[in-house]
């Protein structure tokens, strides 16, 4: 057997570049650009390298709310306490600073919202569509909630 044959692609890289979860090469987005507003959020039907179907049910990504808030929570987190390390702030009546971290915090947060959109669908996305080191061999599962006759009926 090959030694390459098996060579795992690495988690975070994938979810990083936003890459399919089954075969982590092909690209989940239609466009790599996450600023490009007309088409951000406009998601291949299927992997284009591996088939794999990306939304596996009706309303499949409403869940990503929940991982969107967690992740802009954590950046808040992240943000908070590299501004208390690099600036300091006390927390007094005389201390205006923190409203200083709430403005760069915010408007980084609004500026990161495409990334983190895009992060968090992927992010769900592996949760339910596991790594397949064989899936030029296999076909990818087909969802079972999925009727094809009733797909864009609404």
């Amino acid at each position: 057997m090959n030694k390459d044959h098996h060579t795992k692609p690495n988690y975070l890289i994938s979810l990083l570049t936003n890459k399919c979860p089954r075969c982590r090469v092909g690209d989940i987005f239609k466009t790599k650009n996450a600023y490009d507003f007309n088409n951000y959020t406009k998601m291949h039907e299927h992997c284009p390298v591996c088939d794999q179907r990306t939304e596996i049910e009706v309303g499949f990504y409403y869940g990503t709310g929940y991982v969107s808030y967690g992740l802009s929570i954590a950046f808040l987190v992240t943000t908070f306490v590299a501004w208390w390390v690099l600036i300091g702030m006390s927390f007094s009546i005389d201390d205006n600073r923190i409203f200083y971290w709430m403005g760069t915090s915010i408007t980084l947060l609004l500026i990161c919202q495409p990334l983190i959109m895009r992060l968090s669908r992927t992010l769900w996305l592996s949760w339910f569509v596991t790594y397949d080191p064989d899936w030029k061999e296999h076909q990818p599962k087909q969802p079972e909630r999925i009727v094809p006759e009733q797909m864009d009926n609404w």
